[in-house]
């Protein structure tokens, strides 16, 4: 972690106001409530929007659960967002991938842990993006013989969001829910 506290302390239910409750309803009911979530009940009006993007993209993309993994865990890694890696190394695995494979992720483009093409294509699109804010024109032709116009759109949102979500968490100091693998125990 690179903070060994939050800047933004999480919040209690009790310390949730109405709209913080209303927002928060879900994760309880589900039992899901995290320390992002309520690290981010500090501020329900950003909460509630940002919920609607966050669950297009964790939920309703057009991308298949491992591809959109790949992504997540690789702009984390990238991102040194520990808290968003320790979280997706539990829905990549959920999601079909080894720990061999995500070891391979944090290795990167090249990695003889992910060997096929098109996963090979999605690590270098999250580099390029990570380090350029550009996916090279080799890149998205390789991209685009594996998915169509809009998987292509959901790569770079996905990118984007958790490249969003990794620099709030990093910047907040969200520490890592009970139970989450830590970097150095997956990678």
């Amino acid at each position: 972690m690179r903070l060994d506290k939050p800047r933004i302390p999480p919040l209690s239910s009790e310390q949730w106001d109405d709209e913080a409750a209303e927002v928060m309803k879900g994760f309880v009911a589900r039992g899901n409530v995290a320390n992002i979530f309520t690290t981010m009940a500090n501020h329900p009006k950003l909460l509630r929007r940002w919920l609607v993007f966050a669950n297009h993209i964790l939920s309703k993309s057009t991308l298949d659960a491992r591809a959109r993994e790949i992504l997540i865990l690789r702009i984390g890694y990238l991102c040194r967002a520990e808290y968003e890696w320790a979280q997706h190394v539990v829905i990549g695995k959920r999601s079909g991938l080894s720990d061999d494979e995500i070891k391979g992720i944090a290795e990167g483009p090249g990695s003889t842990r992910l060997p096929e093409p098109r996963e090979q294509l999605l690590l270098k699109a999250v580099d390029e993006l990570h380090s350029d804010a550009f996916i090279s024109d080799a890149t998205w032709a390789g991209l685009a013989e594996h998915y169509e116009t809009e998987q292509l759109m959901d790569i770079v949102f996905t990118v984007g969001q958790y490249n969003l979500v990794s620099m709030a968490l990093n910047s907040f100091g969200v520490q890592l829910d009970a139970g989450l693998p830590t970097f150095k125990e997956t990678t």
